[in-house]
């Protein structure tokens, strides 16, 4: 289908460890789970609301998944760039078909950004592309803000 695109763009953070896993072509993949939220105060009660959302992540890229594997914890807020993808597998227990909606970080147009706690972008963070090289700088630990999960 000529000019379509299927592009997503995040910032979020870590609601869980990352998941490294090997392939059976012996290649890594990290799986992360990144919660966005947007609060707002309700104009009949005053009272301030929140609404978060739980996105799949899927990084198949080497080079970032070493960077997850070595610099993502529970907590860090990131930036992402990929797309969306839906998986469709069956159920153990059932048998029935199950669907998943993943966002994918695979080829020259995905991205992953580390960025600093509350004060924003940090110097140190590395921004890996699926085009870099290997070489990153680590980022500092500035994760002393408050995380709700």
């Amino acid at each position: 289908m000529a000019g379509s695109l299927n592009k997503v763009l995040l910032i979020g953070r870590l609601g869980a460890d990352p998941e490294i896993k090997q392939m059976v072509n012996g290649k890594s993949v990290a799986r992360l789970s990144l919660a966005t939220s947007q609060t707002w105060k309700d104009k009949n009660s005053g009272e301030k609301k929140e609404k978060t959302e739980w996105h799949r992540i899927v990084v198949f890229n080497e080079g970032l998944v070493n960077v997850v594997q070595q610099y993502l914890k529970k907590g860090a807020q990131i930036y992402i760039e990929g797309q969306l993808s839906t998986r469709k597998w069956k159920d153990e227990q059932t048998g029935q078909d199950k669907y998943s909606t993943e966002i994918i970080i695979q080829g020259y147009n995905s991205s992953l950004t580390m960025l600093g706690g509350s004060g924003g972008v940090q110097n140190s963070n590395i921004s890996k592309t699926s085009t870099n090289d290997e070489s990153s700088n680590p980022p500092q630990n500035d994760m002393d803000d408050e995380i709700p999960f």
